[in-house]
C-alpha cells in the first residue's frame, strides 16, 4: 500500500482520501498504473480544485461578481467539494469558501446602501422632471412646449425605476401634465384656425375693395381709404399661411398701382408748378425786405400787395410748400405783431386810465405843495421835511404816469 498525508492507494488500486474527521473516503480506482501515479493523478485533481477556489476567492473579494452571483458560485463549488474525487486538504478549501460569507454579507450591505442612494437620486430626478413638466403644461409656449416635453420623456426613460408606489405616482403626474398640455395646445390651435378662417374672409373682402380702388384718380379720398384698409388689414390678424401671402401680394399690388399712379400724376404737377415756385421765391424776397418793420402801415400795404400776387402765383411743388409757406407767414406775423403792439399802446380804455392817473397825481401834488407852503410859513421844519419827501415821491410817480399816457396817446 502507498500513502501520503491526505490519502492512500491499496494493493488493488483503490484510492482513498482522508477527511477532516480522520475517516477515509473512496475517491476512485487506478488499477493500470503504479500507486504513486494513482496518488499523483488524484492530487492533481485537488490542485485543480484548489485553483478554482483561489480564483473564486479573488473574484468575490474584488467585487467582480455581484453578491447574488457570488453566493450561487460558492454554493456550487462547495457542493463539488463534498464528494470530490481528489486527494488533498479538501476541508481547507471548504473553510476558505466559508470565509467568504462575511465578505458577501458586507458587499450585500454596501450594494443595498448604493441601491438606496441610487433610488433616492432617481426619485429626486423624476420629481424634478415632473415639476418641470407641470410648469411647461401650465404655460402657453405652444411652439417649443411639445419639444420640451419630449426631451423630458427621454430623460425619464433614461432614469432607473424606483420603488413601485413612488414610481407609479410620479409617472401619473408626469403623464397627466403631458396630456393636459396636449389638450390645451390642440384647443389653442383649433381656436387659431377658426380665427384665421375669419381673418381670411375679412382680408378677401379688403383685397377686393383695394383692387377696385387701384385705378381711382381721386388722390386724396382714395389715399385716406387705403390707410383705413391697411388699418383693418392689421386688425384682422393672420389668415391661414397657405392663402395669407397670396392675399397680401394682391392687396399690396393694388396699393402700389394706385400710389404709383398718384406719384406720377403729382410729379407732372410738380413740374408744372416749378415756375410758380420761382415767382413765390421772388415775392418772399420782397416780403422779407420789409423786415424789420419801421412803418407798420406802409409795411401792411406792401405786404397786402405781395399777398395778392402770392395767391395769383398758384400752387408750387409739394416739396417746397412747407418751406415757402413758412417764410411768408413769418413776415406776416412780424407785421401783425408790430400792429398789435401799436394797438395796445393806443388802447382807449388804457389811455383813459393813464390820463385819470395823471390828473389824480397832479391834484394830489397841488395839495401837498399847498401844505408845504403853510408849513414853511409857520416855521414847522419837521413837517416841511416830511412833506418835501412826500412831494418828491409823488412827483416821481407823476413822471411815470405821464410817460405811460404819452405811449397810449401816441
Amino acid at each position: 500500500m502507498t500513502s501520503s498525508e491526505w490519502g492512500r492507494v491499496d494493493d488493488i488500486g483503490t484510492v482513498y482520501v482522508r477527511t477532516a474527521t480522520g475517516e477515509e473516503r473512496v475517491v476512485g480506482q487506478y488499477p493500470e498504473g503504479t500507486p504513486e501515479e494513482a496518488l499523483a493523478f488524484y492530487a492533481d485533481r485537488f490542485t485543480a480544485l484548489e485553483t478554482e477556489v483561489h480564483l473564486l476567492d479573488q473574484r468575490v473579494r474584488s467585487g467582480v461578481l455581484s453578491p447574488e452571483e457570488a453566493t450561487e458560485r460558492v454554493k456550487t463549488v462547495r457542493a463539488s467539494l463534498v464528494e470530490a474525487s481528489a486527494v488533498g486538504d479538501l476541508a481547507s478549501l471548504t473553510a476558505r469558501l466559508d470565509s467568504l460569507g462575511p465578505v458577501l454579507a458586507q458587499q450585500r450591505s454596501a450594494r443595498k446602501a448604493e441601491k438606496a442612494q441610487r433610488n433616492a437620486e432617481a426619485k429626486k430626478a423624476k420629481e424634478d422632471l415632473v415639476e418641470v413638466a407641470e410648469k411647461v403644461a401650465a404655460g402657453n409656449d405652444w411652439r417649443h412646449g411639445s419639444t420640451r416635453l419630449r426631451d423630458l420623456l427621454e430623460q425619464w426613460k433614461a432614469l432607473p425605476r424606483i420603488d413601485r408606489p413612488s414610481d407609479d405616482a410620479l409617472w401619473k403626474r408626469f403623464s397627466a401634465a403631458r396630456s393636459a398640455y396636449g389638450k390645451r395646445r390642440k384647443q389653442h390651435f383649433a381656436e387659431q384656425d377658426e380665427k384665421r378662417g375669419g381673418a381670411q374672409v375679412v382680408k378677401e373682402r379688403l383685397v377686393v375693395e383695394a383692387e377696385s380702388l387701384a385705378t381711382s384718380t381721386e388722390w386724396g379720398p382714395t389715399s385716406g381709404r387705403y390707410r383705413d384698409l391697411m388699418r383693418d388689414w392689421k386688425a384682422a390678424g393672420p389668415a391661414p399661411k397657405s392663402v395669407d401671402d397670396a392675399l397680401w401680394k394682391r392687396f399690396r399690388g393694388a396699393q402700389d398701382q394706385f400710389f404709383g399712379a398718384r406719384d406720377a400724376a403729382n410729379a407732372e404737377l410738380d413740374q408744372e408748378y416749378a415756375a410758380n415756385a420761382v415767382v413765390k421765391d421772388e415775392l418772399i424776397a420782397q416780403a422779407e425786405a420789409l423786415l424789420p418793420v419801421k412803418d407798420a402801415e406802409a409795411a401792411k400795404r406792401a405786404f397786402r400787395d405781395i399777398a395778392d400776387k402770392w395767391d395769383e402765383a398758384g400752387k408750387v411743388p409739394r416739396d417746397r410748400v412747407q418751406e415757402l409757406e413758412g417764410r411768408i407767414r413769418k413776415v406776416e406775423q412780424a407785421i401783425r405783431s408790430v400792429e398789435d403792439e401799436k394797438w395796445k399802446r393806443s388802447d382807449p380804455e388804457k389811455s383813459a386810465r393813464a390820463d385819470d392817473m395823471v390828473a389824480k397825481l397832479e391834484a394830489a401834488i397841488a395839495g401837498v405843495e399847498a401844505d408845504l407852503e403853510k408849513a414853511r410859513t409857520a416855521g414847522d421844519d419837521k413837517r416841511a421835511k416830511r412833506l418835501e419827501d412826500d412831494l418828491a415821491s409823488r412827483q416821481a410817480f407823476l413822471d411815470m404816469a405821464r410817460r405811460a399816457a404819452a405811449d397810449y396817446s401816441g
